[in-house]
């Protein structure tokens, strides 16, 4: 019976990521769905020197290596990134993800709405604001905020680990697309009669200092 060595660990993609991407951020990622693996594009050398170095290492310690495994959020940003890149290559005319900008990106989310299942009652409905209607009605079903803002995290993110590109250029941190989702978040707020603010946590109250000025008896011995 083989018994595991005390020097395994294991590292999380989404970190192995990211410090590739310091050392040199024109490293490439193709995150495969089917087998559920990273593929790495280097074209610098050194670069390519150090992971084979590091995956030789590795090999000799470990006879059979497990494979990369993905988390939750990777594979649901890895999802949302290939739906993403099949809605540029269904827009009409085609759009390269190169020359996406913040105004497709929004096209992107008005698009999802179709797809939502979250009741926005409109202001002339006699359930706007109620968080619980009492009967049906015939309001839209609409992406919720909370979906909406968390895919943008999501695609954000990953528009970083796919392009390389400047932060400043990335679509889906584009100020129209921020001033959207404050948008939606304070319609449906009030539609919804749902409060989206984050709950302060209550500090405990300080202890009260001992009262000043107060004579104790003292002790006296006949």
């Amino acid at each position: 019976m083989e018994s595991s060595s005390s020097n395994d660990f294991k590292l999380d993609p989404s970190r192995f990521i990211n410090i590739l991407h310091q050392i040199d951020p024109t490293v490439k990622f193709t995150q495969n769905m089917d087998s559920n693996t990273l593929e790495i594009n280097i074209s610098n050398p050194l670069m390519t020197s150090m992971i084979t170095t590091v995956s030789s290492s590795s090999s000799n310690s470990h006879s059979a290596a497990a494979p990369m495994t993905f988390s939750r959020y990777e594979n649901q940003k890895r999802r949302d990134w290939n739906t993403f890149g099949q809605y540029l290559k269904n827009h009409r005319p085609p759009l390269s993800l190169s020359r996406c900008s913040g105004a497709h990106v929004l096209e992107f989310l008005r698009y999802l709405d179709q797809f939502g299942k979250t009741k926005v009652h409109t202001q002339i409905c006699p359930f706007f604001g109620n968080p619980n209607p009492p009967a049906a009605c015939p309001c839209p079903l609409r992406q919720a905020w909370g979906s909406l803002d968390a895919l943008i995290g999501r695609l954000r993110a990953a528009y970083d680990e796919n392009t390389g590109a400047p932060p400043e250029s990335n679509p889906f941190g584009a100020r129209a697309v921020r001033l959207y989702l404050r948008e939606i978040r304070d319609s449906q707020s009030k539609a919804r009669g749902i409060s989206y603010e984050k709950k302060k946590r209550k500090r405990p109250p300080l202890p009260a200092p001992p009262p000043s000025g107060i004579m104790f008896p003292s002790s006296t011995t006949s």
